[in-house]
């Protein structure tokens, strides 16, 4: 089982969908999330109620740096190229396994 599958090729019209699908989400969750940073600073200066809030506010934004910072560096090394690769490579261990203890057996 020594086949290397490859995904096939990405056509256009996949590539443009799934652009206008990012832009659908990402779009209304970024400007979501500059309304409630705004309304985070606010707090922050003392103009508004809720200061008891702050702590758990920086705490999930040092959280979620942390997790994009994470997600940048699985990126940059290619952790998520061909994301099929491991599960192959774990059945031909596997299989080599099999063949080896089925050769041992039989010695």
């Amino acid at each position: 089982m020594n086949q290397t599958t490859s995904a096939p090729p990405r056509n256009r019209r996949a590539r443009v969908m799934t652009a206008i699908f990012a832009l659908v989400i990402l779009i209304p969750s970024m400007l979501g999330f500059i309304a409630k940073f705004i309304e985070f600073i606010a707090v922050f200066r003392g103009q508004g109620e809720g200061s008891f809030a702050v702590t758990p506010m920086v705490n999930y934004l040092l959280a979620t740096t942390g997790f994009f910072c994470l997600f940048g560096w699985a990126l940059l090394h290619g952790m998520f190229r061909e994301i099929e690769a491991p599960k192959q490579r774990m059945l031909e261990t596997e299989e080599w396994l099999d063949r080896q203890e089925a050769a041992s057996d039989s010695v």
